[in-house]
């Protein structure tokens, strides 16, 4: 008579895992392992905080090492758009880079408008590495809430 045994599927990837293991730590013995740099550089994108308040919403980004004609704030089609570039500048002579860790080149971030937003009433300012970009509410756009009467 054949009886059925249950498949324990985490049991046996426990146990693969657990040879695999076994494997490289003695074959790392063998040949040590090469440790190799990353060789792309990571794209980057600015961090952003946005809040609201009875008047405006507020979009706060970061943009260390960015210069103020380095950026772009456009809206266009229900998106507000931010655009710029980080320039790596190796102008000291004689300097050698061992390591180059931040991220450089252009950006973009792309966030809907609300709908209660006039984009004519869209104002940013840039100050010590921060974006600022004021999106003020327009109170005609605001929804309204009614009663529906059901009949």
């Amino acid at each position: 008579m054949n009886t059925l045994k249950r498949w324990n599927q985490l049991k046996d990837i426990e146990t693969f895992q657990h040879n695999l293991d076994s494997l490289l730590r003695h074959s790392s013995t063998l040949h040590p392992p090469v440790q190799r740099e990353p060789v792309a550089a990571p794209e980057w994108s600015p961090l952003v905080d946005i809040s609201e308040d009875g008047r405006e919403y507020l979009i706060k980004a970061e943009l260390p090492e960015v210069k103020k004609e380095d950026v772009k704030v456009a809206a266009d089609a229900g998106m507000l758009t931010i655009m710029g570039e980080r320039k790596f500048e190796n102008g000291e002579q004689g300097k050698k880079y061992h390591r180059v860790e931040r991220a450089y080149g252009t950006f973009g971030r792309s966030f809907s408008l609300p709908i209660n937003v006039n984009p004519a009433k869209i104002s940013a300012e840039f100050k010590d590495g921060l974006l600022t970009v004021h999106l003020m509410k327009d109170e005609k756009a605001n929804p309204q809430e009614i009663e529906v009467t059901i009949s």
